[in-house]
């Protein structure tokens, strides 16, 4: 630690959904506050951050099965969090949350800076889109018989009784987890972060520069680092999130900026 004069220390963001669990104490929050009163026993300059998640599907969805506003969701949630964190004695510097206006302009400022530079893709694809809800799918909401194991509850991602990594389009059958209609393809534009442009830099930063992470985070980068990166959406169809700041935006739909800080 001598060659730096100040230290961040962060820790997941809490989904605003739900309650947090002895298993994120366990295995995220409890050993980083740990660590940060270890770096403040040696006098170091260190600050401690933290916050809810508040934007994403799982709000929307919550909010959609509970008929309120997302707004009433995240208000609820964060307050439940941070006191379980303050009861925990959880030493946070900072405990902040994802709709607090800094926030919103850091994460549009990130987002107008690498899009004035040019360094978007805009790209049409085909999304699964249920026509009950009027939503647009995340591949979590999709599920279906797994073509693997034949289990007939997988996600579009995953399916948890097997373990195979899956794509909606592998899916036998899929249906909304939302309102159980069958999905239908729909074409929207995005913009996507060209990580392929990238790749050499991270394989060197991780791979070679960074030996010490844990096997299991380290072997989840190598893979994805050996399979290839690709592009990643930038925005996405939800009037829940951080207007996206262009001045040109993709025809036909709102759109909200993923939370990129």
């Amino acid at each position: 630690m001598s060659e730096f004069k100040r230290v961040l220390v962060t820790a997941a963001l809490p989904y605003a959904n739900g309650p947090i669990h002895i298993g994120h104490l366990a295995g995220c929050y409890i050993p980083a506050d740990i660590y940060v009163r270890f770096l403040r026993a040696q006098n170091k300059d260190v600050k401690f951050i933290g916050g809810s998640d508040e934007h994403g599907v799982p709000i929307t969805i919550r909010a959609m099965k509970e008929g309120v506003q997302p707004q009433q969701i995240v208000d609820r949630y964060h307050e439940q969090i941070k006191n379980s964190f303050n009861q925990m004695g959880i030493s946070f510097d900072v405990y902040s949350r994802t709709s607090s206006p800094v926030h919103h302009e850091t994460a549009s400022a990130f987002f107008k800076k690498l899009y004035d530079d040019g360094l978007f893709e805009e790209k049409e694809t085909e999304q699964f889109y249920d026509e009950k809800t009027n939503t647009f799918l995340a591949d979590r909401y999709i599920t279906g018989e797994c073509p693997v194991c034949h289990n007939p509850n997988a996600y579009g991602d995953q399916c948890e009784k097997c373990g195979s990594s899956l794509s909606p389009e592998q899916l036998i059958n899929p249906r909304s987890a939302l309102s159980d209609a069958i999905p239908v393809k729909k074409k929207t534009k995005h913009w996507y972060f060209p990580l392929q442009n990238y790749e050499d830099f991270l394989k060197k930063w991780i791979l070679e520069d960074h030996t010490e992470w844990k096997n299991n985070v380290f072997g989840q980068c190598k893979s994805w680092l050996d399979s290839g990166l690709q592009s990643r959406a930038m925005t996405r169809d939800s009037n829940w999130g951080i207007k996206v700041p262009s001045p040109r935006p993709p025809k036909g739909r709102r759109k909200s900026v993923v939370c990129m800080v």
